[in-house]
This record gives C-alpha cells, sequence and structure tokens, in this order.
C-alpha cells in the first residue's frame, strides 16, 4: 500500500494561492507592457461600414488600433478540431477582423492598445463605427423552420446520429410509453478569472502566458494562424482560476493578442472583461429536447429515441452530444439518438462542464422517473434493473459500480423511508419531495502519446516534469502523489512542474481525462527512473544490494531495500553520490488505448435530492444532497471530494438559477454580468454527501483511473427535477426551473 496515493493530502500549491505569490497569467510583470482591449460589435448581423479612429488615436497613451483595415490576415483557415484530436485546436472555423463582416453580437471589430488599461479603455469609447445591418437569427425560434439533420458533431470527431434496432415499431409495441419535451437555456462558463493572454516576442520566437486549459492547443493553434513554426511559440500557463470549458478551446483573443504586440512592438496583456467572456468563449447553446421511452409493463426498456434541436453559429456545425450517456447507461436493443441545428447569428458554442451529458440526463432521467410513476415501481429499482453489464457494441464495461452506487445513495438520503406519492408530505409552507438520477460519464483519451520526466539528484531530491497545467482540479498535488508514489520517495523531497510547452507533452485536460492521462504519464516516468536506479545499484560491486534480482528489491522513503533481507539497505542519494552521479533521469510515456478498445468505457455514479417547494410561491430550496461515484482509483479523496462536489454545486444552479436569452430584437445576450446571471452563493448550499465507490479498472490506464471533474455535475439537476415532482406533482420541463415554472406547471412538457 502506496503511504501517498489515495490519500487526503492538502494541496501543495495551496500556500502560494492563499497567499498571492503563485503567478496567474494577468499577473505577469514584463517591461513596458502595454494593455490591449477588445472592442466589439454592436450588432449581431451585418457589415462594418466605417471606424473613425481620429478621437481615439488623439487621446492620450494609445499605441496602436487594430481593425479588418490593418489587422494581419492569418496563415492558415481555422479548423473546428477538438484540442483532444492533438491538433491545432480554434474554438470555432472563424478569425475577426479579416473583413468588414459581422456574424454575432460582440464579434472583434476593434482592438486598441495602450499604456494602461484605463487608457484602452477611454480610447476605445472614442472609437466611432457605424454598421449595415441586416436581419438576425437570434433564437431557436426565429430558425425553427430552416432546421437541419446535422452529420457529425464536435467539428466532425464524431457522428451526429446513433441508431439501432427498430425504435419505430418498437415504441408502437410497448406496453407503455413515456414521451416528454424539454427546453433548455443557455449557459455560460464564468470562471473566476476571466480569459487573459499577454504575449512578448523576441525577435521571431513569441512566449505566451496564456489562461488556457491547454497550454499545447495554444502553442499549435497560435502558430498555425501565425504561420510560424511551433518551435518559435512557447505557452506558460501556472495558474489557471477557473475554466469549465471556456479555456479548452483556443480563442481568437489568444492570437490577437500576439498581433496586437507584434503591431505596436512591446509585450501587451489582454484580458476579456466580464460582459465579453459572455460573447467571446463559447457557451453551452440554447436548445431542445425530446425523448421517447418504451417499455414493457415489467419496467424493462425496449425502446428509446432521443433528439436534440439546438442554435449554432452561421459557420460551424457544432452541437453538444445528448445522446452520448443515453445510448447506453441503460440497455435497450431498440435505440435512435439524433442532433438537429439551427444557423444562427451566434458565435459557436462550445464545451462547457459535462458538454451533452449534463442536459442529455436531465431529459433521460426524469423520463426514467416518470416510467417508475407510470409502472408503479421504485424509480431506484427501474434503473438498477436496466442497467447493462455490457455497452451498446455488446462489450463489457472496463468497470461499473452502478449499482452499487444507487443502492449506496438511497441509503445516504433515506430512500426507504420515503411515502412515493407526490405531494403528500409538507412541513409548514414547503411541500418536500426527494429525488433520484443515475449519473454516467464518458472515459476518453486524447490520440497523442503522452509524456512525462522524473530526475532524482544526488542529495534525494525530485522533479517530475510534465506540461499539464494547473486550472483548479490539484493536479499539481495528485500529480505529486503519483511521482512519489511510482519512486518510491516521500513527497516532501519531490518538486512537480507543470504548465509549459518546454516541458514533456501532456494534452489538454478537458472531458475529465486529465487525471487519467496525466497521471499514466507520471507514473510510467517515476518507475523507469525507479528501475534504472535499482539497475545501478544491483550492477555495483559496491553496493549492498549488488547481485540481488531487481524484482527482489522494495523502495520506500527513498531507500532500496532487499525483500529477503531488510538488513540489506541503500538509499538512492547514497548510490548516486557513491558513483560520483550528479542526477539521474528518465523519460515516460504512456499511449491511450484505441477508441476500438472493446470495454464499455463510462464513470458511473448516482445522485439524490430533498427539496422543499413554496406551495404559495414556488420557490424551491434544495436542502439535502447525496452522490455517490465509482470513478476507479481515487488518487486523492480529498481533491476528488472537491472536484464532485463543485459539479454538484453547478447541477443545482443549471436546475434552478443560470439560464440566458438572447434578445430576438438586437441578438445580443439579455445578461452579460453576474449581478444578472445568478449562480449559486453560500447561503443556497444544501448539506451534501460525497461518497466514492472505488472499482478496479485496468483498461485505463496503469493505475486504473478515470475522470471525475464532469461526472459530479451529471444528473444532479435531474434529481432535483424529480424531488420538486415528488414534492408538488408538476413534471419540470424546463431549465432553469425559476418559480413561474414551477407554478406554471413545470415548462416545456
Amino acid at each position: 500500500m502506496s503511504p501517498v496515493l489515495g490519500k487526503p493530502v492538502n494541496r501543495v500549491d495551496g500556500p502560494d494561492k492563499v497567499t498571492g505569490t503563485g503567478r496567474y497569467c494577468g499577473e505577469i510583470v514584463l517591461p513596458g507592457l502595454a494593455y490591449g482591449l477588445i472592442v466589439g460589435a454592436d450588432v449581431a448581423k451585418g457589415r462594418v461600414v466605417s471606424i473613425d479612429e481620429s478621437a481615439a488615436r488623439a487621446a492620450g497613451g494609445v499605441y496602436g488600433i487594430l481593425t479588418h483595415r490593418n489587422t494581419p490576415k492569418v496563415a492558415n483557415a481555422p479548423h473546428l478540431i477538438p484540442s483532444l484530436a492533438g491538433q491545432p485546436a480554434p474554438g470555432e472555423s472563424f478569425f475577426p477582423m479579416q473583413d468588414d463582416v459581422v456574424h454575432y453580437w460582440g464579434q472583434p471589430v476593434a482592438l486598441v492598445v495602450a499604456d494602461s488599461l484605463e487608457s484602452a479603455a477611454h480610447a476605445a469609447a472614442l472609437l466611432d463605427i457605424t454598421y449595415e445591418e441586416s436581419p438576425a437569427v437570434a433564437t431557436i425560434e426565429d430558425g425553427r423552420k430552416s432546421a437541419y439533420e446535422a452529420e457529425t458533431l464536435f467539428g466532425g470527431l464524431m457522428p451526429a446520429r446513433d441508431e439501432r434496432g427498430d425504435v419505430t415499431a418498437a415504441l408502437a409495441a410497448a406496453e407503455v410509453t413515456v414521451d416528454a419535451s424539454y427546453r433548455y437555456a443557455a449557459n455560460h462558463h464564468n470562471p473566476l478569472e476571466t480569459s487573459v493572454t499577454t504575449a512578448q516576442w523576441d525577435g521571431d520566437r513569441l512566449t505566451l502566458w496564456d489562461s488556457t486549459m491547454g497550454v499545447r492547443a495554444s502553442q499549435l493553434t497560435v502558430a498555425s494562424l501565425l504561420g510560424i513554426p511551433l518551435s518559435d511559440v512557447r505557452v506558460i500557463t501556472h495558474f489557471v482560476g477557473g475554466g469549465f470549458g471556456s479555456k479548452a478551446m483556443v480563442w481568437p483573443h489568444v492570437t490577437l493578442a500576439a498581433m496586437a504586440a507584434r503591431h505596436v512592438g512591446r509585450p501587451v496583456r489582454l484580458t476579456l472583461t466580464r460582459p465579453q467572456s459572455f460573447t467571446s468563449n463559447g457557451h453551452r447553446e440554447e436548445q431542445e429536447q425530446r425523448i421517447t421511452l418504451g417499455a414493457g409493463r415489467d419496467g424493462r426498456l425496449t425502446a428509446i429515441r432521443h433528439q436534440k434541436l439546438s442554435i449554432t453559429s452561421s459557420f460551424d456545425d457544432w452541437a453538444e452530444p445528448a445522446t452520448g450517456v443515453s445510448t447506453q447507461i441503460y440497455g435497450c436493443d431498440n435505440y435512435l439518438g439524433s442532433h438537429s441545428l439551427i444557423k444562427g447569428n451566434t458565435m459557436t458554442p462550445t464545451f462547457t462542464r459535462a458538454p451533452g451529458e449534463s442536459l442529455g440526463s436531465f431529459s433521460l432521467e426524469t423520463a426514467m422517473d416518470r416510467l417508475a410513476y407510470e409502472l408503479g415501481m421504485d424509480p431506484v429499482e427501474l434503473r438498477i434493473m436496466n442497467h447493462p453489464p455490457v455497452d451498446n457494441h455488446g462489450n463489457p464495461w472496463s468497470s461499473d459500480g452502478m449499482a452499487d452506487c444507487l443502492r449506496r445513495g438511497a441509503e445516504l438520503i433515506g430512500w426507504a423511508d420515503r411515502d412515493p406519492t407526490p405531494g403528500v408530505r409538507q412541513e409548514g409552507d414547503n411541500l418536500i419531495g426527494t429525488g433520484v438520477a443515475g449519473a454516467g460519464y464518458p472515459v476518453a483519451f486524447m490520440m497523442p502519446v503522452q509524456h512525462a520526466r522524473a530526475r532524482i539528484f544526488n542529495d534525494g531530491s525530485v522533479v517530475i516534469q510534465t506540461s499539464a497545467q494547473e486550472f483548479g482540479i490539484g493536479v499539481t498535488t495528485s500529480m505529486s502523489q503519483v511521482g512519489a508514489d511510482g519512486l518510491g520517495v516521500d513527497m516532501d523531497v519531490l518538486r512537480f512542474e507543470a504548465g509549459d510547452t518546454d516541458l514533456p507533452n501532456t494534452t489538454s485536460a478537458v472531458g475529465s481525462m486529465g487525471a487519467t492521462m496525466q497521471s499514466s504519464a507520471v507514473h510510467n516516468a517515476a518507475r523507469t527512473l525507479r528501475n534504472e536506479l535499482i539497475a545501478h545499484a544491483v550492477a555495483d560491486d559496491k553496493s549492498p544490494l549488488h547481485g540481488l534480482s531487481p524484482s527482489s528489491v522494495r523502495v520506500a522513503d527513498g531507500r532500496m531495500t532487499s525483500t529477503l533481507d531488510p538488513s540489506i539497505s541503500e538509499s538512492y542519494a547514497d548510490m548516486l553520490q557513491r558513483n560520483r552521479l550528479l542526477d539521474l533521469e528518465a523519460l515516460g510515456s504512456w499511449t491511450p488505448p484505441p477508441f476500438t478498445t472493446p470495454h464499455g468505457l463510462l464513470t458511473f455514479g448516482a445522485q439524490f435530492a430533498e427539496v422543499a417547494v413554496d406551495k404559495d410561491l414556488g420557490l424551491v430550496r434544495v436542502r439535502r444532497m447525496a452522490g455517490v461515484f465509482a470513478p476507479g482509483r481515487v488518487l486523492n479523496p480529498k481533491l476528488a471530494r472537491s472536484q464532485l462536489l463543485g459539479g454538484m454545486l453547478w447541477g443545482l444552479g443549471q436546475a434552478l438559477l443560470e439560464g440566458n436569452q438572447i434578445d430576438r430584437q438586437s441578438g445580443r445576450w439579455a445578461l452579460n454580468n453576474l449581478g444578472e446571471y445568478l449562480v449559486p452563493v453560500h447561503a443556497d448550499i444544501p448539506d451534501i454527501q460525497v461518497e466514492f465507490v472505488e472499482v478496479e479498472d485496468d483498461v485505463v490506464g496503469p493505475l486504473g483511473v478515470k475522470g471525475v471533474g464532469e461526472v459530479g455535475q451529471v444528473g444532479a439537476a435531474a434529481a432535483i427535477a424529480n424531488a420538486v415532482f415528488h414534492a408538488t406533482g408538476r413534471r419540470m420541463s424546463e431549465l432553469p426551473m425559476t418559480a413561474e415554472v414551477v407554478m406554471n406547471g413545470g415548462g416545456a412538457g
């Protein structure tokens, strides 16, 4: 048993964060630093007729202004390929300020660079921009008649249609059917730190300090757009103040910062304002879903039809994959999942925490609850009955645990004491209800081989290096634990270095893949170095371990010891010093399994919620939540619990608070600040229990680690909605579930 792996170790970067010594990308101090500010279009569709820069250029402290008239042309057109493909990862297949055409409200049409942010803002306000405006398609309702079925999702990475069996015939023959429609408002990421890039040129070499979830993705994208060698771009990201998907892809402001720095001949920091973060790095799109279930009277599912309609940009076919979980979390021979799109005047949507799964699971899990009530069955048992031992291709799960999660969650919430009849439990003015939802999140891999470096010095100190970045998930801590475990040293002698493209390559930590990908490479690097050190010792005739078989040597606390005779031992440091070796290092790599691996790959969980609903006002208060998850081996339960708890809270916000609409007249988002776009605060947070069902998984990597970043959100909103039904007898079909939605019967259908 490792002394560090699986232990609730405190964050090693915690002191840097709480004391302010940790530097974020907007805090880099450079001589001669200038400040950039983007000016966004004030129409949703049209073109720029004229830009009068005279007043702005006359303002004090202005170094330069970029518009479509003088912005350099990009060397290569951006292609929408997600960062997980190991390719350039632009957020949309469009780069602004290349011509006078306006595709969406807030699109960059100018960039002002000045000696201070205040000077840049003042000059930006003095720009006189006139537009020729055209009618825009802003919402689903505007473009419903022009909807079409998509062919692929995620920039061509996966098909948009999933079909098996004969759904039409199976639904016609089903003894029981449930048919429900749902309407979902758009969501925005809103991390604490808005996106920021600091750019500096040194001759032809560019250094970017970029608030990104993938330094390699930023490097690949900027090099491609500027047409310069990859080796001439270095990206550094030591700390990121949250991302949630907004920093997974590379948005135009990153390359614009580099262009501006070259234009004015000095380093430039470009920071998105809070309002600009609503229009500059994607969002979860407005969407509608319809799900139809067919089942026998025994509760066995016989058919699932899951349809999604959403609005995308005028230049990209982008949709969250709503059917990725509904196609396999429950066994069903007849399935049809499809995605339809509407081209609109909005920027391209993007990954937003649990992309597709969070809302797709809401549709499925509330429909499953409807089915349970239609059949008079317990909702927990209905899910357990229908959860299969194999995926939709007949492959066994790499690891499962869903039934155990459901049973343990039921114990935590007190499910057995629940009267299933809706609307019968009341406390004062509040109706009380409990609800359940299953959770599943895909285990995916990025195709490039992952690398890490382990290096030990002759005083016994260790450095582990990989290019991964810390954006709040605790990678510095968990990878320090993995490195210490693999090498057999104490964490106190180990330093973990990351967040730099000059370090060995690991790709973007998106889609809950970071822990699996990074831990596998770090583990292999540490093990390779450990084996090399042991090989040195047993081959050294001056070592007390000389002549031993390497397999008979164990390592702990930096000391190699014979398993046959514990008195025979030697420290790494002693061995290195005797051989006059200043250091020794090893590069470790890990090749992810292919997409065709013969196993089902999901992380499973279960969500439970108890709510109180004011029967006169429709206000919903979540009183308790319980989440149980099966993420394989847990590297650090404290960090994992934090990630899962954060996901559950986002699910609460998605259920009750978060939602935005585009004004159909102007084409602009109605809400663009945290005073109006509501997210949960401390007073909204209920009592939350998070537990693990630890399952062994020898498919996903050498340590059996699955991700926990996003599965915590999946099912949370559905559990709350099902609890609201149990409290009130009203089915919720619209998110967010505002008081008006609750009082008016639940929404769409």
